[in-house]
């Protein structure tokens, strides 16, 4: 009986030893499959090719059109409430916060390993990045004074006018044309949107004037984020970690001439700090979102959506809160949408056409493949203009 009882004990001693080291294999193999994904990631994110294959798997066009329309809503916002409640009446000061707080957190996803290597230094000339980050001061900077003398109806009638002003821009620098059928479209969003805030439209000079000489810096802005992350290698928080302190450099040159004295003898309660903080988070992940919208897509698309955002806050207003903008904001809102639904679905025929078009060129046979290459570097080697998604139409 002794000696049976011995037995089993021992055989469940064994049993119990075989399942422990069965689950330390397995803990083993898991923890050896994270470290190797994790490693995988890493290695991505150290080449600028890429870490621009990863922008490319996670932000698809949906992904980033959502992030920016969700960010943009809420910096209007807390943008109008910092520069009216708040009564922080330093639009430039306030926009050198948020880069300083964005370059901030892009280092310390560089202590982590975590921000996308840049692409080489011969690949992008340094005057590019100077002139990219000169109107990003430029263009932010002035949407913050134009917000602060401007309502928000007003802001956003100063938007029309950058759409046929980028169409104008690519046209004459890369041959970029754009169909009848879109122009009609965007001519009608246009319209809309002009119908739908002319009853908040409260004028004032000076901001007049500041949203004037604000267009060109806005259309140049997204012409050079949406050129340089399409036509090259650049990542949209690799292209903000290079040109944050340019644009740092040139909003300091700003604040004398746009910003008025006194911010020393600012109230910086608790208060008031947390809300400029959190305007300042927001608009580090506006910038990235704006930037991923823009690599994803194209200049156009993304001023098209700043208009879908004001007619859907318009609409959203109406139904949602009860607020009465009068029937012809609302026919103009319903207008506008009407031309972005036509927009939208001409872009997504042009690009059903431009996937079956390259689809055939795709299935070459491997003989033919180096020839391609080889042809495609020297294309690339004689400065081709219009290679790449300027060589289309898609807008």
């Amino acid at each position: 009986m002794l000696c049976s009882r011995k037995m089993f004990n021992f055989l469940i001693r064994k049993d119990v030893k075989k399942i422990l080291k069965r689950k330390d294999s397995d803990a083993g193999e898991r923890g050896r499959a994270l470290e190797s994904l994790r490693a995988s990631l890493f290695n991505e994110l150290r080449s600028s090719e890429g870490a621009k294959r990863q922008q490319q798997r996670i932000c698809r066009p949906t992904v980033a059109l959502t992030f920016n329309f969700l960010v943009s809503v809420g910096i209007i916002m807390m943008n109008k409430l910092v520069l009216g409640r708040v009564g922080f009446n330093f639009p430039i000061l306030l926009t050198f916060i948020h880069y300083i707080v964005s370059w901030f957190l892009m280092a310390i996803l560089r202590v982590f390993s975590i921000l996308p290597a840049s692409p080489p230094s011969k690949s992008t000339r340094f005057s590019t990045l100077l002139a990219l980050g000169m109107v990003m001061s430029l263009s932010t900077g002035l949407a913050n004074v134009s917000l602060k003398y401007n309502s928000v109806g007003f802001y956003q009638m100063a938007k029309i006018a950058v759409t046929p002003s980028i169409v104008l821009a690519e046209f004459i620098s890369f041959r970029k044309k754009v169909s009848f059928s879109k122009v009609l479209a965007l001519t009608i969003v246009s319209v809309g949107v002009a119908v739908a805030t002319v009853t908040d439209l409260q004028f004032h000079f000076f901001g007049a004037c500041v949203a004037l000489a604000w267009i060109i810096p806005s259309a140049t802005n997204k012409i050079l984020w949406s050129n340089l992350q399409q036509q090259e290698n650049w990542t949209a928080l690799a292209l903000m970690w290079k040109t944050t302190p340019i644009t740092l450099f040139f909003l300091v040159t700003l604040m004398p001439w746009l910003d008025p004295p006194g911010f020393h003898s600012f109230n910086w309660n608790f208060n008031n700090t947390m809300a400029i903080f959190m305007s300042a988070v927001l608009g580090f992940l506006l910038q990235w979102s704006g930037a991923l919208a823009l690599g994803a897509t194209s200049a156009i698309t993304h001023v098209v959506l700043g208009q879908f955002k004001t007619c859907v806050i318009l609409l959203g207003g109406f139904l949602l809160f009860g607020s009465n903008p009068g029937t012809t904001s609302i026919c103009g809102a319903v207008t506008a949408l009407a031309g972005m639904s036509v927009y939208t679905y001409l872009n997504m025929l042009n690009s059903q056409q431009q996937s079956s078009k390259t689809s055939p060129r795709q299935a070459t046979s491997p003989r033919q493949a180096p020839f391609s290459l080889s042809k495609s570097k020297l294309s690339k080697e004689n400065g081709d203009a219009c290679s790449g998604n300027y060589g289309g139409e898609s807008v």
